[in-house]
């Protein structure tokens, strides 16, 4: 039983690592993920991987829409000057 309390308790104590959230860019098809952790929410900034250009991108969430299959995301991406539209995964 002390055992099982232990065990417990360090599953209680070691935090998880945040899960990353998938998804692409609805005009050039590119794979993107959003490191777990960060908030999506209008007028938040992001940090997002871009697997195209394989650099890390800084965005300003514009908009959020839930759809059908996910969720898509307006991004004004900081890095290129441009607006982006992301349909991540549900």
């Amino acid at each position: 039983m002390k055992i099982l309390c232990a065990i417990a308790a360090l599953t209680i104590a070691v935090p998880m690592p945040a899960v990353a959230w998938d998804g692409t860019d609805t005009e050039s098809g590119a794979d993107v993920e959003i490191e777990g952790g960060e908030l999506v929410r209008s007028g938040e900034d992001i940090e997002f991987y871009d697997y195209e250009t394989g650099e890390y991108h800084q965005g300003t969430v514009e908009d959020i829409d839930r759809t059908g299959s996910g969720v898509e995301l307006e991004i004004y991406d900081n890095t290129t000057g441009e607006y982006r539209v992301l349909e991540m995964e549900e």
